[in-house]
């Protein structure tokens, strides 16, 4: 199983951001995306989940043999960033059973489950506009690492998160990483990518090409 790309570019205006992007991520995988703030990394991530289309190039994903079509990537990938927002009219227990009619979790987790392992037990009646920036990164964080998808993409993943919850955030990791692809974009923060096995460089491709 694997999703790869294929000379994946993506061009805003008349600036090439990056070019001539091949790369294959193996299903189960680790892998974590460095670079420069500006250098691209969010751009490729949302490349790689088909919330952005590329400019150039083809993506390709293979599970258990079959080739998913992109429209129906969003079904087998949880994404969780902070430039993502929440539903915050909603209350938690109302958001967290609207989110799993969409995205079941993975087997043997409940919604309640969630609510507890993300401590958001004490606030499950409050509105997610409420919450503070560390509380609505670990409910984002929580959906992605429990949800029944075969991907897990996570941009800069400890923002906003205290000491306590980097290490929250590493014993998810530790525990849920085994059987996903996991990619990681990161300002060279060791403790978002210290399990990644492998290492992209988005710097490593072209880019600021105006023709």
């Amino acid at each position: 199983m694997s999703l790869n790309l294929i000379n994946i570019a993506k061009k805003f205006k008349k600036d090439w951001i990056f070019r001539n992007v091949n790369y294959q991520f193996e299903i189960p995988g680790t892998y974590v995306i460095k670079g420069s703030n500006g250098s691209g990394k969010s751009t490729l991530l949302k490349l790689i989940s088909s919330y952005l289309s590329a400019s150039e190039g083809s993506q390709e994903l293979n599970l258990n043999s079959k080739d998913i079509s992109i429209e129906n990537w969003s079904k087998h990938i949880a994404y969780a960033a902070p430039y993502f927002e929440l539903i915050e009219d909603m209350y938690l227990d109302e958001f967290v059973e609207f989110y799993i009619k969409f995205k079941p979790l993975r087997n043997g987790i409940s919604k309640n489950d969630l609510i507890k392992i993300a401590y958001l037990e004490a606030s499950r009646d409050k509105q997610i506009k409420n919450f503070s920036s560390g509380m609505k990164q670990r409910l984002k964080l929580a959906l992605a690492w429990l949800s029944d998808v075969s991907i897990i993409l996570l941009d800069e993943p400890v923002s906003n998160l205290d000491k306590k919850g980097i290490e929250w955030y590493k014993n998810l990791a530790t525990k849920y990483a085994e059987d996903k692809l996991v990619i990681v974009c990161s300002n060279n923060i060791p403790d978002e990518f210290f399990f990644c096995e492998h290492s992209l460089n988005i710097e490593d491709f072209i880019k600021g090409s105006n023709s």
